[in-house]
């Protein structure tokens, strides 16, 4: 899962990034409004974690502007401003969850989870498709109740092409969201071919594939 982090106090942010990282999240982070601006205009997130006191700019505007084009990502304005007017405008701008500072790793890791289950798998704590069961809690793989081993980025292949089962996805998407936005400076797309590979190697016993379409990406067929 990728999450934008808009953050303009230095060690909130790295803070934030570090404890992130380790859940295995994909993590982008900016410190300005215009910044933020440019990513979300850009790029698409799981999550966003939003402060509304930017130096530059207010987070609320940002919010305006992710719902005006049609974005769906979530969003969880995290501030220091916790007065009720503040609360409801962002949740009435669409915002997913409002988390105010100060506050535990614990009870982020907690609502970007949720934000993430609500949106992309319906509030199921377990997501299945076909035979396949996946746990995004401890990232155990099952095919037929047998566990599969996928290493961080045959696991984040998967869950982004069963969250966006429905759709071909490109391989500029697929390697900005498992690899982070910076990717778009890459040469080449040629280091998601060995990805691809060893992930079908591994869910030969599955009944969903992972199918090419020439020049433009990939799509997960599920058998019925």
């Amino acid at each position: 899962m990728k999450i934008l982090i808009v953050e303009d106090e230095p060690q909130m942010l790295d803070n934030m990034r570090q404890s992130l990282v380790r859940e295995h999240y994909t993590v982008e982070a900016v410190s300005s409004f215009k910044d933020a601006n440019d990513k979300i205009g850009l790029y698409e997130y799981d999550c966003i974690l939003l402060d509304i006191g930017l130096p530059d700019g207010n987070g609320l505007e940002l919010l305006q502007n992710l719902k005006k084009q049609g974005k769906e990502d979530g969003v969880i304005i995290v501030s220091a401003k916790d007065s009720l007017d503040d609360r409801l405008t962002g949740l009435d701008l669409g915002a997913d969850d409002y988390l105010p500072k100060p506050f535990h790793m614990a009870e982020l890791h907690a609502r970007v989870k949720a934000v993430v289950r609500r949106r992309n798998f319906e509030g199921n704590k377990l997501v299945e498709a076909g035979n396949v069961t996946i746990d995004p809690e401890s990232r155990n793989v099952l095919i037929e109740g047998e566990e599969v081993i996928l290493n961080r980025k045959e696991y984040d292949i998967l869950m982004y092409l069963i969250t966006n089962k429905t759709r071909l996805v490109t391989k500029a998407a697929l390697a900005e969201h498992v690899w982070g936005d910076h990717i778009d400076q890459a040469d080449s797309f040629d280091f998601i071919y060995s990805q691809i590979k060893n992930l079908r190697k591994k869910l030969e016993k599955a009944t969903i594939q992972v199918e090419a379409v020439y020049g433009v990406g990939y799509k997960l067929e599920i058998d019925s």
